[in-house]
């Protein structure tokens, strides 16, 4: 029997608090959140596709209750639970070494806190990446790191979302945020950072389209189905037949937002797709991901990491050091 294509799902456990607070918006100060709703929608949708998947965990998040008891949750259904930084600010790019150490330490220590397994993954909150940090997951035992979001949407994304932000805002890195153009080249397929000390590290990307390089991750599919399903629904399919063709493995990433209607997230009246009912969007979800298993061998970002032979090598020089 031939082994199916593999392909993988994750969750940024991005909260409402870690929004406003990218958005220049004090009400993040008091921490609001939405996980008590978005956490039980996501293992549901999840639990009915049969999927495991792995979920990026933000550290100020699981030292509170709300957050530890999602982690418990989410670990006790047997997702993997990986580490999303601390203070997700998407402007990691810009920390000291120490300070990114400090980041990836304190989640860990949140997390197992919480019941679930010291992490062996991490992703960069706005798919913030440098050398420092990678030489420090590779030092800290780290497995993989899935931070990179090879398309040239970056800069324009940039853009729409600074326009967006409150007169007067601090500029605390949004100048930069979500990578440069430099990215529109990045590989689409897992790779391991070489670095001096010879780091086993896999970087395993979000997917984008191949070819086009335009995002395929369910904040953006949902943007297209509130325009038209139909064109939805094409691009979705189109994107999984280039991946096949192209001998891709999809690694689907997902959010809150993309179960959460603008009633579970007051102030997030900014942000793409936050007018369509949560309902919606849990069934359009549910539809994403049966048409992704009926192509493929959906698992979470560790096991995609480990069922994948990587062969392709890049050097972490190609990497800014950070500040």
């Amino acid at each position: 029997m031939t082994a199916r294509p593999l392909a993988s799902v994750s969750v940024d456990l991005d909260n409402l608090w870690a929004y406003l607070k990218t958005h220049g918006d004090s009400a993040w100060r008091g921490y609001p959140s939405f996980l008590p709703s978005a956490v039980p929608r996501l293992l549901e949708i999840l639990g009915e596709q049969r999927l495991t998947t792995t979920v990026f965990a933000v550290g100020a998040d699981v030292v509170r209750e709300d957050g530890a008891k999602a982690v418990n949750a989410i670990a006790a259904a047997g997702h993997e639970v990986a580490n999303h930084s601390f203070g997700h600010e998407p402007w990691l790019h810009r920390y000291s070494r120490d300070r990114l150490e400090d980041e990836l330490s304190r989640t860990e220590v949140a997390i197992i806190a919480a019941g679930a397994p010291r992490p062996v993954g991490f992703r960069g909150p706005g798919y913030s990446l440098t050398r420092d940090l990678v030489e420090l997951l590779a030092e800290r035992g780290y497995v993989y790191d899935a931070s990179t979001l090879p398309t040239w949407i970056g800069p324009l994304a940039r853009v729409y979302h600074n326009r967006t932000v409150p007169a007067g805002a601090a500029d605390d890195g949004r100048g930069d945020l979500f990578g440069g153009v430099s990215r529109v080249l990045a590989p689409v397929h897992p790779y391991r950072w070489r670095t001096v000390e010879g780091s086993a590290l896999v970087e395993l990307p979000v997917t984008t389209m191949p070819l086009l390089r335009t995002p395929i991750h369910g904040s953006y599919l949902l943007q297209l189905h509130e325009l038209s399903p139909r064109l939805a629904r094409g691009y979705f399919r189109a994107a999984l037949r280039l991946c096949l063709a192209r001998g891709v493995a999809p690694s689907l990433l997902l959010h809150p937002t993309d179960v959460l209607g603008g009633t579970d997230a007051p102030g997030m009246e900014f942000f793409p797709g936050m007018a369509a009912p949560g309902s919606r969007k849990a069934a359009w979800l549910g539809w994403v991901l049966a048409t992704l298993r009926e192509h493929f061998d959906v698992v979470g970002t560790g096991d995609h990491v480990s069922r994948t032979e990587v062969r392709r090598e890049r050097a972490v020089t190609r990497l800014g050091a950070g500040r």
